[in-house]
């Protein structure tokens, strides 16, 4: 008689991959914290298993500090991306919710598996995703999960309109002019004075985009150290923070901190803010003194007067000829000229008689009629530095400045002739002199 024979079974082996996740950073930075104990259990449970052929893939899948409430996630990307390239078998985890708190987010996990035959595992909650029973069982416990999800945020969004009803501080980058201690908001005086000057300079010009430019003058920054543009002007004047209030969801509730900015001097802000602000900017533009007044005149000898008319919301400035005004159209060979045109033509003459050798001189000699102490190089100096400082300059300075500069500007047919006054210009110099002794 033959003895039987003996066969051994043959064990496929399953390459395990075991995935870690925590919602916060909290207690991330301890020797051996929530990820660490989460892949100790799944490591043991894959030894557990070995006879069925389960060895742990040496690849770490953690995310730390990551909600479970999006698939955004490295760690989760990476085991995604080695499940599709064929080196997973068996994906383990030590309860359902550290893969996703999702339900919709997990049916697409489970597409992954099921499409590359890789089986999900969790250590603390037995069931199989290859049977019927085991998918119910796994879409009752994630519609758990994803109730306690939205339970915790709702409490949250509750406890957080609570807090701003009693007027707290909620956290988050504190507004210019404010500082947190202790959980509050508290006022930063030196931060506070430049708001409080915002607002007042508003009242007084109604432009955004002219206030910007005066605070980079000025130096003002945000509290981080960057430049404050006319975004963070309208922000700031819109910010109900500054008069003393908390808000929620567009509803204003007494706040705990002071108010930096008087109810008076809000309300005459956001009287202006009313208004539309392509008439505030025209306005502004209208409000711009025109460089040439009184100064322009045509072949004629008739002076040129500045004017302006809108088409289709935008504003045109022109100069035109007292001659044309008086007898009409036609009556003066030039009758009227773009305004923008020619006073950067005028400027040009100007910053060319900046560089001249000849008017340099001419300068010095009759600015230091009025002042022994200047000298030929101050004199250079001070006309080089006045040409690329022309831009940064305001509307109303260039006009003082032209009007200081400028005699007489014909214009021609063919051109224009702009008459330089020596003695304002050694008046400029003397001034601007002066300004950089002081500043020094």
């Amino acid at each position: 008689m033959n003895a039987p024979v003996k066969s051994d079974r043959l064990v496929r082996k399953l390459r395990c991959a075991v995935y870690t996740r925590k919602s916060s950073e909290e207690g991330l930075e301890q020797e051996f914290n929530s990820l660490h104990a989460q892949r100790e259990a799944c490591e043991s449970y894959i030894a557990s298993q070995r006879s069925e052929g389960w060895v742990l893939v040496r690849d770490q899948y953690d995310d730390g500090g990551i909600s479970g409430g999006t698939l955004e996630r490295p760690g989760l990307k990476r085991l995604l991306a080695d499940i599709e390239d064929g080196l997973v078998d068996v994906v383990v985890v030590y309860k359902i919710d550290r893969l996703s708190r999702s339900l919709m987010d997990f049916s697409k996990l489970v597409e992954v598996f099921d499409r590359n035959g890789v089986t999900f595992v969790s250590v603390t909650q037995s069931f199989n995703t290859t049977t019927s029973m085991g998918r119910l069982t796994l879409n009752i416990l994630l519609s758990f999960a994803q109730f306690e999800r939205e339970v915790t945020a709702e409490r949250i969004r509750d406890k957080v309109r609570a807090s701003r009803m009693k007027g707290m501080w909620m956290g988050g980058c504190p507004p210019l002019g404010y500082e947190v201690k202790n959980r509050k908001l508290v006022e930063n005086p030196a931060d506070a004075a430049h708001v409080r000057w915002v607002f007042a300079r508003f009242i007084e010009i109604g432009s955004g985009t002219l206030l910007a430019r005066e605070l980079a003058e000025r130096g003002v920054t945000t509290s981080r150290g960057h430049r404050i543009d006319k975004k963070f002007i309208y922000r700031m004047l819109n910010n109900r923070v500054y008069i003393g209030e908390a808000v929620h969801k567009g509803t204003s509730y007494p706040g705990e901190h002071s108010a930096i900015i008087e109810r008076e001097t809000w309300d005459k802000v956001h009287a202006i803010l009313t208004e539309s602000p392509r008439k505030r900017a025209a306005r502004t533009r209208a409000d711009t003194p025109a460089l040439l007044r009184g100064l322009l005149y045509g072949p004629d000898g008739a002076a040129f007067s500045p004017t302006h008319t809108r088409k289709g919301g935008r504003l045109y400035r022109y100069y035109v000829s007292q001659t044309v005004l008086k007898h009409g159209a036609g009556s003066c060979p030039v009758g009227r000229v773009p305004a923008g045109e020619i006073e950067a033509a005028v400027i040009d003459q100007l910053r060319a008689v900046f560089r001249q050798p000849e008017i340099v001189v001419g300068t010095w000699k009759a600015a230091r009629e009025k002042d022994v102490g200047i000298n030929e190089v101050e004199t250079h100096a001070a006309l080089i530095r006045l040409d690329p400082l022309w831009d940064e300059l305001f509307p109303a300075e260039q006009a003082r400045i032209v009007a200081l500069l400028v005699e007489r500007v014909d214009i021609g047919t063919v051109g224009l002739n702009a008459r330089i006054r020596m003695d304002g210009l050694a008046g400029l110099v003397r001034e601007m002199n002066t300004n950089m002794g002081a500043a020094a």
